[in-house]
Formats: C-alpha cells, structure tokens, sequence
C-alpha cells in the first residue's frame, strides 16, 4: 500500500474540475456579455448538433457525458427556444432524432468564436508543449479508467 499523501489541490480531479469549472463560467460570462440567451450545457448539445445533425438522444448523452435525464432537460428547453426539434426516427419510431433549426445554425460561428476567445484567455502563458503534454495525460487517465 502506498503512503504518499497528497494535498486536496494536488488531485488531478479536483484540479481538472476547477480548470473545467473557470472556463465554463467565462465562456457563459462570454455569452452573456454577446446577448446570447444558451448555457454552456446547451451550448455543448448544439456543438455535438453542428459536428453531425439528427443525432438521437441516446447519441448525445454518449457524446457529452451527461445521463438522459438530463439530455431530455436540455433538449426541452432548447425545443423552448427553437433552437432543436425533435424527430422520430424513420428506422425506429421509439428514437428521436435532435435536428438544429435554422435560429441553431446562425449561432454557430458567433459561440465558436467566443469559445475560442475563451480558451485563448484561459491559456494565456501557457506553452503549447506544455498543452499537448496536459492533453496526452490527460487522454491517458481517461483511457485507463474508461468503463
């Protein structure tokens, strides 16, 4: 057994989580500051919509990481916004597929730019080979933890 201790901020989900945690709080701060009315949590539905359109809801809970329940909330109040809509599946009528509306696809390049932004101030100081170090550790924690 191993008797290293470490310190609370020491732990790479603790660090991870306030990283990820500051950049979504700036990247909503960006939106608002834009007059655009979506959290990052819708944005992060219309992103995986803008890659690949139609996909169904099962399909975005996979890409995002987040449970049905909660796909179903986003989506909800994206339909509220007209922002998605949803349709059933040719192939299998029990499936719903989310598809962007036109209001969605006008968005896209104005949240991709401040998403940018937000990185670009995020990372200010930070070499990019210290990034692409920080990105393969990172991929090789999820890869050895990943069901």
């Amino acid at each position: 057994m191993s008797a290293i201790n470490f310190k609370r901020g020491e732990l790479y989900s603790v660090i991870t989580g306030m990283a990820s945690t500051a950049v979504a709080r700036r990247l909503q701060k960006n939106f608002r500051q834009a007059g655009l009315d979506i959290t990052v949590e819708q944005w992060s539905i219309l992103y995986h919509l803008w890659k690949e359109d139609g996909l169904s809801q099962q399909e975005l809970c996979n890409r995002t990481f987040r449970d049905k329940p909660s796909i179903t909330r986003l989506i909800d109040n994206l339909e509220k916004q007209q922002l998605v809509k949803r349709i059933s599946s040719k192939e299998d009528r029990r499936v719903n597929r989310v598809c962007l509306t036109e209001e969605a696809r006008q968005l896209h390049d104005t949240t991709i730019r401040l998403a940018n932004q937000t990185m670009d101030e995020a990372l200010v100081g930070v070499n990019r080979q210290d990034i692409e170090t920080v990105k393969q550790v990172l991929q090789q924690v999820y890869d050895n933890l990943k069901p």
